[in-house]
């Protein structure tokens, strides 16, 4: 359902307990809200409840504010969100020297696919530049090595606090971020790994698949932690291959594979449809 200016979009996450749909929405109810859809997951390992409401039609939502916070009080709800569903996050993608996910993501916002806004792309490479141009978005080329990564990190978060960003995207950033950076923007970095395979590491894994003669390849993205790729997974798709594609044909359809699953996942998140659940992740997509 498209979202209409005066929707909102309630997310909560709670200990798990009997009468929280019910509190949640006579609340609403009570305010003459109208619910358009509703998700709810009960996760019996954690004891955790998640909940994502689309609700209308309201101008505003401060005569909620009294009431939520009494409602997150009693529920021990310390973890939720009332936001307009018109709002877009605001994205930095970081980038490196190749440009597919950076130019679907670009594509996508510029037809309206994608609910954000791109205030910024950052590169250790200058290639892209004249893409970010073409878009309208600000560029900025912040080399590095290893003598100067934390030099270099330190000015990302400080354009990160300048341009107000929501979320960062690694749209193939081929540098491993400091721990010092992954707790800065805990749960607000997602990355795209270029491999469904773990057992296939590195700078080309889909030759290293070829070899192998793979029959699938994919793509991952999920949020960026201090252990490399290990972090929660958000989305995952994979390809079917075949013997008659050459290595270079597979990194084709790799990549189309990325795109899609980097998309899908900035999407979700644009749409507060990704929740962190200790190691995991519930979607509600």
């Amino acid at each position: 359902m498209m979202p209409t200016s005066d929707d909102h979009i309630l997310t909560l996450s709670c200990p798990d307990k009997p009468g929280i749909v019910h509190a949640v929405t006579g609340l609403l109810a009570s305010h003459g809200l109208n619910i358009l859809d509703l998700q709810q997951f009960s996760d019996r390992t954690s004891q955790r409840f998640f909940m994502r409401v689309h609700f209308g039609h309201a101008e505003t939502t401060a005569n909620l504010d009294e009431p939520m916070a009494k409602l997150a009080s009693e529920l021990e709800m310390y973890q939720y969100d009332l936001r307009p569903a018109s709002k877009k996050p605001r994205v930095l993608i970081m980038v490196s020297k190749i440009g597919h996910c950076l130019n679907d993501l670009l594509f996508k916002t510029k037809t309206n696919q994608l609910g954000i806004e791109i205030p910024l792309i950052i590169s250790n490479h200058p290639d892209f530049k004249p893409l970010a141009e073409s878009y309208g978005v600000e560029f900025r080329h912040l080399p590095v090595t290893k003598d100067t990564k934390l030099e270099q990190e330190r000015q990302i978060l400080d354009l990160i606090r300048q341009k107000n960003i929501d979320l960062v995207v690694l749209a193939r950033y081929m540098q491993v971020l400091s721990p010092g950076l992954c707790e800065a923007m805990s749960g607000k970095i997602i990355n795209i790994h270029h491999s469904f395979l773990p057992s296939f590491k590195g700078a080309k894994p889909y030759h290293q698949a070829f070899e192998r003669g793979v029959k699938i390849i994919g793509a991952t993205a999920h949020f960026v932690t201090a252990d490399l790729d290990e972090g929660p997974i958000i989305e995952q798709r994979v390809a079917r291959v075949d013997h008659s594609l050459s290595a270079n044909e597979l990194v084709e359809e790799g990549s189309n594979v990325e795109s899609q699953v980097l998309g899908a996942a900035v999407k979700w998140w644009s749409e507060k449809r990704v929740f962190l659940n200790g190691h995991k992740t519930v979607v509600f997509n």
